[in-house]
């Protein structure tokens, strides 16, 4: 189902980090998502705004109503030799999933990505993350056999990648 409404997806901004920490945290804590090895304990996660205010990342925020329903972004994997971008912390409430906008903003994010020069874009998740791995796939990402780069995320068992270029 695609939606209707004017949902807006926008850069964030540094007055949307208590309320994005809020969504990111309830979302996660919805799925059992585990405190250590997980976005969960990303020191970011209290000021989403800095943590993607460089030249090679950009976190967008879903807004409606002045209210901020979920987020993606994309920056530069850790560790990694390639020029490889991680698509990270795209976590949506449930109110606003399967109407459309997670193919929305995996496409501005992988935009933007290909405008950064990434080649790769990797992404990991959770088992029990069905639909939003569906959703990857859906998006051209693959299953790969073992974690890239260094996410800090040891909890995370499912490896996904798109090659842009």
């Amino acid at each position: 189902m695609e939606v209707n409404l004017d949902y807006l997806i926008r850069k964030i901004k540094k007055s949307d980090n208590l309320k994005l920490e809020a969504v990111l945290t309830s979302v996660m804590r919805e799925f059992n998502v585990p405190d250590n090895g997980t976005a969960l304990s990303d020191l970011e996660l209290k000021d989403m705004f800095n943590a993607y205010h460089d030249k090679s990342s950009v976190y967008y925020v879903i807004e409606f109503e002045d209210k901020i329903l979920g987020g993606a972004g994309i920056s530069k994997l850790k560790d990694s030799n390639e020029n490889t971008c991680e698509l990270q912390k795209m976590y949506f409430l449930n109110s606003v999933r399967g109407i459309g906008l997670g193919k929305k903003m995996i496409k501005k994010c992988i935009n933007k990505a290909v405008s950064f020069n990434y080649e790769k874009c990797y992404i990991e998740t959770m088992y029990n993350m069905n639909s939003a791995q569906k959703l990857y796939l859906s998006q051209g990402f693959k299953y790969i056999d073992k974690p890239l780069g260094n996410t800090e995320h040891s909890s995370c068992q499912v490896w996904m990648l798109k090659t842009l270029k």
